[in-house]
């Protein structure tokens, strides 16, 4: 089990493509992964919604979803070795 103790982040990125290719790689590895998504598309600075407030005009899709990718720490180089970083 990865917790916030035991892991270390291998990777952030805003492409999905990338994230689901790191994830994949990891799985065929057999190693553990965490993924966190971070939306920046839903709550302003002022708490409103701002898909709410402004629709989705002018939003840039590739860049609305931050993927933060962990590891177990003892994980971490053969990961970063395999991901090609």
């Amino acid at each position: 089990m990865i917790t916030i103790f035991n892991r270390r982040e291998l990777s952030v990125t805003y492409d999905m493509a990338r994230q689901a290719e790191i994830r994949r790689t990891l799985a065929e590895s057999g190693i553990d992964y965490q993924v966190k998504v971070v939306n920046h598309s839903t709550v302003s600075l002022g708490g409103e919604m701002t898909r709410a407030r402004t629709g989705s005009f002018g939003e840039n899709a590739n860049f609305s979803h931050e993927y933060i990718i962990y590891v177990k720490k003892r994980d971490y180089e053969r990961a970063k070795y395999l991901i090609g970083k």
